[in-house]
């Protein structure tokens, strides 16, 4: 009882306030190219309204009522490269799915730039910061944790600590590169799948290519290409439900 009196009174949501924003400023690959290709600057100029826009959406979701979906990554997971942050591949995605027929509200804490240690470092406890329990998180990282020897030598051993971190039933996605690395956190998230209930979100390059499914800077994904990565999630999500 508290010094009110009041019984049964529900506690209050504890204040959330997560800023989609990296504290690591970018790379030189993307200072240097920026300059080079106008389209870099074009993509990167949608970093920080993007990561507004998120913030701002992810406070009315945590308003709102109904099933919780948390989307931890890297840009990708942001939208960057698409016609607008509603674009990306999550939203898209979530317009086709429902948990017992309502649709889910989003709260998304991927990061642009993001490496697996930062989502072991600032997402997952923003998770569990929220104060409830998803109904389902998705990861998608990995793609800016190749650039060096360095860092895809550690990639395997992060990920790994990762995965240990992320609830039961998460929907991982692969990594498409044809690298070593890659190879080595893919087995990871198979065995995840058979350990721990995690599902496998299948991410493959395109039969068709990625032509005409790029943004500007001719890396990030454009409207369509996120296309391609929503059916992606949208089936391992569906199949994931269905218990398969």
């Amino acid at each position: 009882m508290g010094d009110d009196g009041a019984v049964g009174r529900p506690n209050p949501v504890p204040a959330f306030d997560f800023s989609n924003l990296s504290a690591r400023p970018p790379g030189r690959f993307i200072a240097v190219t920026r300059h080079l290709l106008r389209g870099v600057g074009t993509v990167q100029d949608q970093i920080a309204p993007y990561a507004e826009a998120w913030r701002t959406s992810n406070a009315a979701a945590l308003r709102s009522e109904g099933p919780l979906w948390v989307a931890l990554g890297d840009s990708m997971s942001q939208g960057i490269g698409a016609s607008s942050w509603q674009a990306g591949w999550l939203l898209q995605a979530a317009a086709r799915v429902r948990k017992d027929g309502q649709p889910f509200r989003i709260v998304n804490l991927s990061i642009s730039g993001a490496r697996v240690r930062d989502v072991i470092d600032r997402q997952v406890p923003a998770l569990n910061a929220l104060g409830t329990a998803p109904d389902l998180v998705t990861v998608l990282v990995g793609a800016n944790d190749v650039g060096t020897r360095r860092s895809r030598a550690e990639l395997p051993g992060s990920f790994t600590r990762m995965l240990g971190l992320l609830p039961d039933g998460s929907v991982v996605a692969t990594m498409p590169q044809p690298l070593r690395a890659a190879r080595a956190v893919n087995e990871l998230i198979v065995r995840a799948s058979a350990e721990r209930q995690m599902v496998v979100a299948e991410t493959k390059v395109p039969p068709w290519g990625w032509r005409g499914r790029l943004a500007e800077d001719h890396f990030h994904p454009n409207d369509l290409g996120y296309a391609a990565i929503a059916d992606t999630f949208v089936e391992a999500i569906t199949a994931g439900s269905n218990g398969e």
